[in-house]
């Protein structure tokens, strides 16, 4: 079960800003489940709002507890819900909503409109506009294109499973997203069923939906298949 563990996907660790999040992890989604504990201990389990971002526009709300460093630029209408930790030089877009429980790593962007929510998002990860992101891990450089959805609940509501070399393997979570290695990235509108794994250096192409495990290195194209026909001319008003 290899490519099922965090150095498979997830290489550069070490310098990550807040990598004790993933102490003890033999599997990605163990750091999920550390999310709550891991802040609480980085504020020094105080209630505290501390706040170095360079810019934060107009009409933004910021409650609970938080962390945002320096160089962070925060546009208008965005609501931050903590307890957050947001690093250096991270760009959060118009009308973005960043949940209780996201980490973000430092020279990260989340796009306009775009939801957050109790998710691990790498150095230099970007997801862009009207996106969601939830109880999800990005690695480094990773990308996720305009009005994706890693999808975080089955329709039962059930425990997310994976499974891997024909043998089932429960997570023990009820809500978990996507696992999206380094350097990978999902084009526009790629939509993913939760418990969807995919390796570094994977390009996801727009329109796909995914689910399962996807390898390192792979490439994966839409099946497009339309009808033309003659259109009559018909001037608009």
């Amino acid at each position: 079960m290899e490519e099922l563990k965090l150095n498979y996907y997830f290489n550069d660790i070490e310098n990550f800003r807040f990598k004790e999040v993933f102490d003890n992890c033999t599997y990605p989604w163990e750091a999920l489940n550390n999310i709550n504990e891991y802040i609480k201990k980085f504020m020094n389990n105080k209630e505290m709002k501390i706040n170095k971002a360079t810019e934060i526009g107009e009409f933004c709300s910021i409650t609970g507890i938080y962390f945002i460093d320096e160089g962070t630029k925060i546009h208008s209408n965005v609501t931050i819900q903590g307890p957050v930790l947001i690093g250096k030089n991270v760009e959060i877009q118009s009308g973005a909503l960043i949940r209780p429980g996201t980490i973000i790593g430092d020279n990260s962007s989340v796009g306009h409109s775009s939801e957050v929510k109790h998710a691990i998002l790498g150095n230099k990860s970007k997801v862009a506009s009207m996106a969601f992101v939830g109880d999800s891990i990005l690695g480094k450089s990773a990308r996720i294109g305009s009005g994706t959805i890693l999808a975080n609940r089955r329709f039962d509501q059930r425990n997310i499973t994976i499974k891997m070399d024909g043998e089932k393997i429960d997570t023990g979570l009820d809500f978990f997203g996507s696992i999206i290695g380094d350097n990978t990235r999902l084009g526009a509108n790629v939509s993913s069923l939760p418990g969807a794994f995919i390796g570094p250096y994977t390009w996801i192409l727009p329109g796909l939906q995914i689910r399962g495990f996807i390898p390192a290195e792979k490439r994966l194209f839409p099946k497009t298949e339309y009808t033309i026909t003659d259109n009559e001319k018909v001037e608009l008003k």
